[in-house]
C-alpha cells in the first residue's frame, strides 16, 4: 500500500542566519603586516596556511578553482554578504588583498 504525498516539508519557522560582512576590507591589508608580507611575496604560501587554518588539505589552492572554492566556502561558512562573482572577481584581479583579507578574518573569526 503506498502513501501519497499531500505536501512539501516545510522550513523550521524562527530559524534565522545572520549575515555579517567581512571584518576587513578588500584593501586593508596593511593592518596586518605579517600577513601583508606573506600575501604579497609569497602568496601561494598564505593560501595553502589559510585553506590548512581552514580545515582543508594544504594543496587545495592548488587545484583548479581551489582558491575559489576556499573563499566561498568562508563566505558560507561565516555568513559573509557576497556571490560567487565578487569572489572571483577579488581573486582574479586582487590575487593578494583577497587572501590577506581571508587570513585576517580568520584570525578574527577563530
Amino acid at each position: 500500500m503506498s502513501y501519497p504525498v499531500t505536501s512539501q516539508p516545510q522550513c523550521a519557522s524562527g530559524y534565522q542566519t545572520q549575515v555579517s560582512d567581512w571584518h576587513t576590507g578588500l584593501t586593508d591589508c596593511c593592518n596586518d603586516m605579517p600577513v601583508c608580507l606573506c600575501g604579497t611575496f609569497a602568496p601561494m604560501c598564505l593560501a595553502c596556511r589559510i585553506s590548512d587554518d581552514f580545515g582543508e588539505c594544504c594543496c587545495t589552492p592548488y587545484l583548479p578553482g581551489g582558491l575559489y572554492s576556499l573563499r566561498t566556502g568562508m563566505r558560507e561558512r561565516y555568513h559573509i554578504r557576497g556571490s560567487v562573482g565578487h569572489d572571483w572577481a577579488a581573486l582574479t584581479f586582487c590575487l593578494p588583498c583577497a587572501l590577506c583579507q581571508m587570513a585576517r578574518e580568520l584570525k578574527i573569526r577563530q
